[in-house]
Order: C-alpha cells, then sequence, then structure tokens
C-alpha cells in the first residue's frame, strides 16, 4: 500500500470471510454462497465464537449481524478492525436506522446492509473500494416485503407473542394476525 492510497486494500489473494450471525439457517446459506464465490468462510453464531475466531486468525473480510444473543456485533467489528485495519467488514441487521449505520462505520464497518440481504449484494458491498458505490441490487425488496419481514423478526423477537408484537408495533392486534396469517409479499 502506498502513502498517497486513502484506504488500506485487502492483502491480494486473501478471501478469508466471517460470518458471524445467530440465525443459523441464514449463516449457513450465505457460507454456501460465500464459498461458491471462492471465499475462505469461517462461521460464527454468536460475538464470543467470533472473538475466538479473530484471536486465532483474523480474516480479510467479515459479515456481521448487528442483534447477536450473545452481544452486541458492533464488538465483533471493532475487534476485527482492531486486530487487522484492512479488514473490510459489512454490518447487516433488521433494523435499519441512521445512528447504528453511523455506529458501524465508526467501528470499521464499510457498508451497513439490511436483511435479509443476498450473496450477491454482501459480494458488492465487500469487494467496492475506494469511493465506488455497488451496483443497486437487481430485483430489490418491495416495500411490502420490506414491512412484511420487519413485522416476522419483531414477532420472532417477541417469542411469536402477538400482543407484545402489536404493542411494540403500535399496531392493532387483529391486524396484525391478518398480517401473520398472509404469505409473504413479493
Amino acid at each position: 500500500m502506498s502513502e498517497l492510497d486513502d484506504e488500506p486494500e485487502v492483502f491480494e489473494g486473501d478471501r478469508t470471510l466471517l460470518i458471524c450471525d445467530d440465525d443459523k439457517p441464514w449463516r449457513e446459506r450465505l457460507g454456501r454462497a460465500m464459498e461458491k464465490r471462492q471465499f475462505d468462510v469461517k462461521l460464527a453464531e454468536g460475538v464470543q465464537e467470533a472473538l475466538a475466531i479473530i484471536k486465532e486468525t483474523p480474516t480479510a473480510y467479515g459479515v456481521v449481524d448487528l442483534r447477536l444473543e450473545d452481544g452486541n456485533g458492533l464488538d465483533v467489528v471493532r475487534a476485527l478492525h482492531e486486530s487487522r485495519d484492512d479488514a473490510r467488514i459489512i454490518m447487516l441487521t433488521g433494523y435499519g436506522n441512521i445512528p447504528t449505520a453511523v455506529a458501524a462505520v465508526k467501528a470499521g464497518a464499510v457498508d451497513y446492509l439490511a436483511k435479509p440481504a443476498d450473496a450477491d449484494d454482501v459480494e458488492a458491498a465487500l469487494m467496492v473500494t475506494g469511493d465506488e458505490l455497488p451496483e443497486p441490487p437487481e430485483n430489490p425488496m418491495s416495500a411490502d416485503r420490506v414491512r412484511w419481514e420487519h413485522i416476522q423478526r419483531v414477532y420472532e423477537l417477541c417469542g411469536r407473542n402477538v400482543s407484545e408484537t402489536a404493542r411494540r408495533l403500535n399496531m392493532h392486534r387483529r391486524t396484525l394476525q391478518r398480517i401473520l396469517a398472509k404469505r409473504s409479499p413479493r
């Protein structure tokens, strides 16, 4: 890396990737998809497991969920960035908002994606360098689908309790029941 470069470069050919997410099916699907894209993938379910992986072998790339069962994904981002300042880390969350996006970037993330992001979006965000922006997705989720995903996430976090979910979403219970009974929008 020359002194004139604004951004550190990931080591040539190093395609090690840490995926840290407590949603096992999603984590494993993304892991398989990224392996097909020639990444050497390491999977972690939570903060402690990710920190152990980082301590043993810091990866060149990271995809980290914000909310993990055993802590905050920002701790993983900070640890990976501290152990390897050239690491390119993407923060993922089902709760996209400006303050957490700013916190993720300050901790060392290079981008912030709302879940569910697909492997193409993740790879594009990881591989962008400098001031480039990744291409917009070919088939982005509809607003109805984003809303449905958010409701499903809150419902799961509330232990599938309809009344509590409705209260937290400031929604009438019957309205929520109708939404939950329907299939996901496209």
